[in-house]
């Protein structure tokens, strides 16, 4: 593996265990086809576009972006603008805390 390699694997590493410290304060996970966020509050508003497309306007309120290249994942809101997949769950703070306790 070469230095770059190395560098890339870090921060992967860096970012999942970062990610496992702070899943515990949000209420969601939101994917999209660029990228997941937590957040604690989600609004989900389908709309069409002019030409009848179906979209996915998303507001995101106190979230965490997964990102590697990112200097700060805490943001005070998100607006996504979506025509891809969305998934949305609400997370279930005991699953959260018995799937981190066998990471350990």
């Amino acid at each position: 593996m070469g230095d770059i390699d190395n560098y890339e694997a870090e921060n992967e590493l860096a970012l999942y265990r970062e990610y496992r410290d702070v899943i515990k304060i949000f209420r969601y996970v939101v994917e999209t086809e660029r990228r997941f966020y937590l957040a604690n509050d989600v609004d989900v508003n389908v709309r069409s576009s002019k030409n009848g497309d179906i979209f996915f306007d998303v507001t995101l309120t106190d979230a965490w972006v997964w990102d590697i290249y990112r200097t700060s994942r805490f943001v005070p809101s998100v607006h996504v603008l979506t025509f891809k997949d969305l998934n949305v769950e609400e997370l279930n703070k005991q699953d959260i805390t018995r799937e981190l306790d066998m990471d350990d």
